[in-house]
């Protein structure tokens, strides 16, 4: 199966009355042309879980024949507007979803079986809508619908709806204007996100609404679903290749385990242990390709600073060489974690985990009494982590600090969960804790980098390529690395005398 492509959408969906015409917004938006209408019979079957996983989580899979677009469809939630679409060509067994696709959707479905769950079929008549210049700035579209649902209880449905669908070159900022427009004309918003949803709504439950005044079981609760949330669509990246995804996945991976661990008064810690293990391990199976990636972007802006007459040979050269093998070895490691029943069993267990938290009596209590004793905790880690550190030299401080660091990002993260109860009166105080978190951050960035010329050095030697400059750098990164020292000296200053929210104390 080829790669697919990707097309942003933005749109927005209205009910209009039966026997309306189509509403003419020339003038609108900076269009000042509206076609007359095109003519497209879409025939789309839609596929999901029998439990409707991928619908629970906004996510659309369907195989279209008709219009322009004919194909595979993926589309991922972005916002309430904005959708990313994955496109591949028609092919294979029309009945049955390609491997990649459910390979790609994996760890929304956790290994259920894709099948059948609906048939739409819409006769549509498209209005192009352009500027002065004559490009483009959205489709307005007027769909007549059939669509049937299956199940234990067939279901059969008609409608008509207009959509209207910015250019993705479109400034995203026209869609309220646009919007109002469509409601002068006589059209209202419509209450499902999707055609699917319309057809299958009650089939689907709805997302359980915040409560007013939130316990502290619910402000966790909220937080660990946003980054499961997150996990699952760095796993579609991740899949496809996609810049950065490794290291989203890095960071929902932390953000959870910072959170389980963090909150085990709130969630129990005896019932989520194993997960924080997996959790571990899965952390451990991303850090090669991510860390391979850190340090040779890193190496490579340090080389462009050094004069040229300083650089003896084809470094680059064999760093490309040194670094495409740990690289390939790192993408490796990654897609078989991807694929294997371990990394599913832990999916699982975070899925159930969500649908049937394990609360304490703690969870209970109103969010601002239950949540302020475990914030504290961190807070006072961090604070007996930065006291270990002190009169330590050589490796034993820079592993000490790198302990800071890693209690500092856990203070962060748990500001970071809290804030929607607690808001302005840790913002100085989170502000503090993240200086202190970036510098050491950098400062373990030098610890890394020295071990990796060393090592580069050492394996250009015996290629007999000249090691100058790794020599050099190796200098560079010590001299940073006190640098910085000095520097979290004053941060953390700033952290201790500052003020601090009066429930941390």
């Amino acid at each position: 199966m080829s790669a697919p492509s990707s097309v942003t959408e933005r749109e927005r969906k209205y009910e209009i009355v039966a026997g309306s015409g189509v509403p003419h917004l020339v003038g609108v938006g900076g269009v000042e042309s509206q076609d007359d209408p095109v003519e497209h019979v879409l025939d789309a079957s839609y596929y999901d879980t029998e439990t409707f996983r991928l619908a629970r989580s906004g996510i659309t899979l369907r195989r279209r024949v008709g219009g322009p677009d004919a194909g595979w469809h993926l589309k991922l939630p972005v916002s309430a507007d904005e959708r990313q679409e994955l496109q591949w060509p028609l092919g294979g067994d029309a009945h049955k979803v390609p491997g990649r696709l459910r390979r790609l959707v994996r760890a929304y479905t956790l290994g259920e079986k894709l099948v059948p769950i609906a048939h739409l079929r819409t006769d549509r008549f498209a209005h192009r809508l352009a500027d002065a210049d004559g490009r483009t700035v959205a489709v307005l579209t007027d769909d007549h619908v059939t669509g049937e649902a299956g199940g234990e209880t067939a279901r059969l449905d008609e409608w008509r709806e207009l959509e209207l669908e910015l250019d993705p070159s479109a400034d995203p900022a026209l869609l309220p204007e646009f919007d109002r427009a469509l409601s002068e004309a006589g059209a209202s918003a419509s209450p499902w996100p999707s055609k699917l949803r319309r057809l299958i709504g009650d089939r689907v439950p709805a997302p359980p609404r915040a409560a007013k005044k939130p316990s502290a079981g619910d402000v966790v609760l909220a937080v660990l679903h946003e980054h499961y949330s997150r996990l699952r669509r760095a796993d579609v990246g991740v899949r496809l290749d996609v810049d950065d995804s490794v290291h989203q996945m890095r960071v929902a991976i932390r953000k959870l385990r910072s959170t389980l661990r963090t909150f085990g008064s709130i969630v129990d810690k005896k019932e989520t242990a194993p997960l924080l293990t997996e959790l571990q391990w899965l952390g451990r199976q991303l850090s090669p390709a991510r860390d391979t990636e850190v340090t040779e972007e890193r190496l490579r802006a340090q080389l462009d600073d050094v004069p040229s007459e300083l650089v003896f040979g084809p470094v680059r050269q064999f760093l490309t060489r040194q670094f495409a093998r740990e690289a390939e070895e790192g993408r490796t490691r990654v897609a078989a974690a991807l694929t294997g029943k371990r990394y599913l069993e832990l999916l699982r267990g975070l899925d159930a985990l969500l649908a049937e938290p394990p609360l304490t009596a703690l969870a209970r209590k109103p969010a601002k009494v239950g949540l302020r004793k475990p914030v504290r905790k961190v807070a006072r880690k961090l604070g007996r982590a930065e006291a270990a550190s002190r009169g330590l030299v050589g490796e034993e401080l820079e592993t000490a600090l790198h302990e800071v660091r890693k209690k500092a990002k856990q203070a962060r993260y748990a500001a970071d969960t809290v804030k929607p109860v607690y808001g302005k009166k840790l913002r100085r105080w989170r502000k503090n804790v993240k200086a202190v978190q970036e510098t050491l951050g950098e400062h373990q960035d030098t610890v890394v980098g020295r071990d990796v010329l060393r090592q580069l050095a050492i394996a250009g030697h015996g290629e007999g390529q000249n090691s100058f400059v790794f020599g050099l750098l190796y200098g560079w990164e010590s001299a940073r690395a006190e640098g910085l020292r000095g520097r979290f000296g004053k941060e953390w200053g700033r952290l201790r005398k500052g003020v601090r929210p009066r429930f941390l104390r």
